[in-house]
């Protein structure tokens, strides 16, 4: 028997990075997979995003380990479209047990600034409300949320040295602020129903939105152009580990375990993965 047999997850941005890893990492302890994603660019933001061949990678990955999957492309901003989605999966498994609003863009240094801000704030916090709550009508005792907000959320940002000089930057991290206060008052209101709702904070995570233009340039401000093995040197000021960066897979277990019932007791938990990078903002309190 696997940690999560005979459940189904309900996995936002599941075609390629984080979202891949966990849909897989649940599939591979027993889960079937409703897997979702917006599948095309959004304008502002400076790296490309999934494609529908992403997507269709996903589920045979998660079809190889020998659940099933069902896909859908559809953009975390409507909670229409994450609707009809969810639904689709509901006709072929009956159920879901399982959400991972895993769904977000990092709009640094995102063109036009404010449009970036949006952007951030419309897919990374309201994408997230869309996603848990098309699926709340669904959810019966037992279930889990998972939200993944980030380690930005975290971080002491009262110090505005230049204000409004990157908006969609700026959005990032208070859309990950807002998950975290979103999701505390959530799992308050779920507990009495003995359905648990939990944050994942990561640090530097390995994915095409770590890897790309505009995260090497926030960075390394002090370049004009740099490099993946230029913005490599400055990872590490994240995290208090001697690492650059951790894998979606270090995430994935995470995942896995707020989502089986070993963690039947755990709700409310703001859950850092982030190599003790919040160790280094922080002095000890309860």
């Amino acid at each position: 028997m696997g940690r999560v047999e005979g459940k189904v997850a309900f996995v936002t941005g599941a075609a390629r990075g984080q979202g891949r890893s966990h849909a897989v990492r649940l599939a591979e302890e027993g889960a079937d997979i409703i897997a979702v994603d917006i599948c095309r660019d959004i304008d502002t933001i400076g790296y490309s995003l999934a494609t529908p061949e992403d997507l269709e990678e996903t589920a045979k990955f998660v079809e190889k380990t020998g659940r099933r999957a069902v896909t859908a492309q559809a953009d975390v901003r409507d909670a229409g479209q994450l609707r009809e989605a969810l639904e689709r999966g509901l006709e072929e498994f009956g159920k879901v047990d399982i959400v991972v609003a895993q769904a977000g863009i990092a709009g640094m240094k995102g063109q036009p600034p404010l449009q970036a801000w949006t952007d951030g704030i419309n897919t990374n916090f309201v994408g997230t409300i869309n996603a848990i709550q098309v699926a709340l009508p669904h959810l019966k005792e037992g279930a889990s949320i998972i939200a993944t907000a980030s380690a930005a959320a975290l971080m002491d940002a009262s110090k505005k040295d230049n204000p409004g000089s990157d908006p969609g930057g700026m959005g990032y991290m208070t859309s990950k602020r807002l998950i975290s206060q979103y999701m505390h008052d959530l799992a308050t209101q779920l507990a009495v129903r003995n359905i648990r709702a939990n944050v994942i904070h990561p640090t530097n995570c390995n994915t095409p939105m770590l890897q790309s233009e505009p995260m090497y340039r926030s960075f390394r401000p002090d370049l004009d152009k740099p490099t993946r093995a230029d913005a490599e040197l400055a990872f590490g000021v994240q995290q208090a580990m001697p690492v650059p960066y951790i894998e979606p897979e270090d995430i994935s277990n995470a995942v896995l375990w707020l989502a089986s019932d070993e963690s039947r007791f755990v709700t409310g938990m703001q859950l850092r993965v982030d190599a003790g990078g919040y160790l280094k903002w922080y002095d000890y309190h309860v």
